[in-house]
Parts: C-alpha cells; structure tokens; sequence
C-alpha cells in the first residue's frame, strides 16, 4: 500500500512539474470507441448475435465480468437498434449494465411475438385497419415491457455516452437523444423509456410517441416523436458527428483527438440485414401505386423500405469513402448482409422459426469474409486478406481491451488523487 502510495505521489507531481493537464494524461494514447445499431425490427436478433460473440470475446481477455459498455466511448442505436444501445447502457442496481449481450437475443426470443403478435400481421381485418387508419400494432405490450425495465431511468444515467435518433413530426426535424446534451439541457433528460419507445415508433407499424419534459425554468417541451429511422436508420454518422462536436466543445479533453480524425477513432457498426437481393419492387410496379401502393404491398411498406435502406447505405458509403481515403479502413468495420430475402427480410415477423433463423443468419455473418461497400455500386464485397467478420471482431476485441487498459492506470491514479 504504501509503495502504491508513493507511485501516485510520484505520478502526480511529476505531471505537475511538466504542466501536463490531468485530463489529457488520463486519455494518452486514447482513440474513442464508437458502437452503432441500425433499426430493422425484429431482425435486431442479428447483431444481437455478434454482440453477444464480441463480448464472450471480451470475457476471455479481462474476464467474465467484462460487458460492451466497457469498452466503447459511445453507443448509438436506432429504433430496434436503440433498444439493443439502451440495454447495453442503462444500469442495474449495482450501476452495472441491464443485460449482458448474449442474453439480447432471449429479450426478442421472449417478447417478439408479443411485439408483434402475428395476429395483428395476418388478420384480414387488421390489416384493412392499418390501410385507412391507425397502426398495425398498437404498442401497449412493447410500452408496458419497457417501462417495466427500465423504470425512472433517465438519459443522465446511462453507464457511457448513449445516442439515439428520433423524427419529431410536429417540429418536422430530427431529435437525437445524448448523455451529454441531457447533462447540460434538463428538457432533453428524458426516461430512457420514452426515448426507446420514440425511436422505436415506426410509422404504419406503432403509434407516434407523445410525452413532455420540464426545462430550467419549469417550462413544458414537449415531444411529438416517430422512428429514427426516417433520420437516420444507421446512426454511425450521427454517433461520429455528436462526438466531434463534442471534441470542439471541449467536452471530451484530449490533447491528441481532432474531429473526424478517423486515425484516432475505433467504429464497429452493425447493420440488422438488408434485402438487395430480393428484388422487392419494381418501376413498373411503382409507377402504379398510388399513396396507399407506397405505404402498404403485400404486408411491407415500400415508403419505409426506401427510406430506411437508402438513408443506411449512404452512411455506409459515406463513412467507407472517409476513412478509406484518410488510409484508416481497419478502424472502421461494418457488418451487414445484404442477401436477406423472404421472411428474414421482414421487420415484424417474429415467428420461432424465422427468429431461429435470424440467429442462424447472424452466426453465418461472423463466419463470412469482412466485406467493405462498393463505393460505385454500392454492394458489399469481401476484401481479400482481411479473413472472417469473426477474425476481425477477434482483433477488434483485442483493441478494446488494449484502450481500456490504457485508460484503467490513470483512472485508478485520479481515484488515489482524489484520496489524496
């Protein structure tokens, strides 16, 4: 103890003497360590099924304690996307995470079928329903479930940094959700319950979201909020956008960092499965729907498909070109399958079967090549010589734990300083 003791004092006053701040000393050699989760329903079982391998991955180098909100900086999430975030980040009673990632894929297991129960998918009456007037599935079971979890936790309380987008249709503007700004807005310190069940408001599928807040001064802000996904169904941009401006804030204090310095970044961003393949639609078809041929066909929305889709792929691009062109693409690694078709390309069927299939789908994606976006066709192809998705979360796991233990020295020397 006392050699302790005397290591910290040394430690200190040495910073002291060379005028190193603190707070930088605490993040030398730091790069931030960004998650993100797209939206896409019940198919959020497939990252669930690669977080869950990357955090056993975790385990077995800093043992079993280890959880995902360890080791990333940031965690953002949309729609099924931000309920996965949230799990992640919200604490327990011992302020730690809510869930362990293996037993994300159990939470849509258990629920699914009562998020979207097939009756209310497959009744003819419903469905007549869902094409005049009022949503496919009236969210009472979904908003009964996460509040009972996550009870009168609020943004603040979040175990790192969490970002969730949501669409405010009254506003008729993006709202995204941060640990940070709710630090410093009391309005956007909204129940984590509320968040989750804005950007989980799919428009056609679930009711639009309504609830208020109370700013400084008492006054009322209130919130008219659909799914993020009209936004941004993948929020890796939005994650990497918050935290440089975060950087220029002086928020976040290192020495080292830059905004959009992607050689000082760490992103892992999944993707819930996309159906290129399948070939839904069709110009001719199109050319012949009306406002109810683009909001419902065949039990899909086509308006929701485009949007959610496209506004996923030009994140992609967009990023992929950025840190290809700045020589950092291994600090970037998306997984994404873009071969689902049938029921697996679905937001809402949450049969056994086709959820048992989504983790097969899940499994297979960790054993297949890494693959990188085409930035001229924007298809996803394997890069040669970079292995399996299941390689690169094993050398991904390997950095994450390489930062953490950069930070932990430090972290228990400004405890001791504290002490001090």
């Amino acid at each position: 103890m006392g050699r302790i003791f005397v290591a910290a004092l040394t430690l200190l006053v040495t910073l002291q003497v060379l005028h190193i701040p603190i707070a930088f000393a605490a993040t030398t050699g730091k790069k931030i360590t960004i998650l993100s989760i797209d939206g896409g329903g019940i198919r959020g079982i497939i990252p669930g099924t690669i977080l869950a391998f990357l955090e056993s991955k975790l385990q077995e180098l800093d043992g079993p304690n280890a959880r995902i909100a360890d080791y990333f900086d940031v965690v953002a999430g949309t729609s099924t996307g931000g309920l996965i975030a949230t799990m992640l980040t919200a604490p327990n009673k011992d302020n730690r995470p809510l869930y362990a990632a293996k037993n994300i894929t159990n939470f849509y297991m258990d629920h699914g079928p009562k998020i979207f129960p097939e009756s209310s998918r497959t009744s003819f009456l419903k469905r007549l329903t869902n094409i005049f007037g009022g949503s496919k599935y009236d969210g009472k079971y979904l908003t009964t479930l996460v509040r009972s979890i996550l009870g009168n936790l609020t943004v603040t309380q979040t175990l790192t940094q969490l970002v969730i987008p949501s669409f405010d249709i009254k506003r008729l503007q993006a709202v995204v959700f941060t640990t940070s700004d709710a630090k410093a807005h009391v309005s956007k310190n909204a129940l984590l319950s509320d968040v989750c069940l804005s950007t989980s408001a799919a428009p056609t599928y679930f009711p639009v979201h309504y609830f208020e807040t109370k700013d400084s001064q008492g006054k009322t802000r209130t919130f008219d909020l659909v799914d993020g996904g009209v936004a941004a169904n993948n929020p890796t941009l939005v994650a990497i956008t918050q935290t440089s401006k975060e950087m220029m804030l002086g928020k976040l204090q290192n020495a080292e960092l830059k905004p959009m310095d992607c050689k000082k970044m760490l992103v892992l961003s999944l993707g819930t499965g996309i159906a290129k393949d399948e070939k839904k639609y069709s110009a001719a078809a199109a050319s012949t729907w009306g406002v109810l041929g683009w909001l419902y066909n065949n039990g899909a929305s086509p308006l929701l498909d485009v949007y959610g889709d496209a506004s996923s792929d030009i994140v992609d691009v967009h990023l992929s070109t950025i840190f290809q062109s700045l020589d950092s693409q291994n600090n970037y690694l998306r997984i994404q399958d873009d071969s689902l078709s049938g029921e697996a390309a679905s937001m809402d069927v949450a049969t056994k079967k086709n959820m048992e299939a989504l983790v097969q789908i899940g499994n297979d994606r960790l054993k297949k090549g890494v693959s990188r976006v085409n930035l001229d066709t924007g298809r996803y192809e394997e890069v040669s010589g970079e292995g399996t998705n299941e390689e690169a979360l094993i050398r991904f796991a390997k950095l994450l734990s390489e930062q953490r233990k950069i930070r932990q020295p430090v972290d228990e020397f400004v405890s001791i300083r504290k002490i001090l």
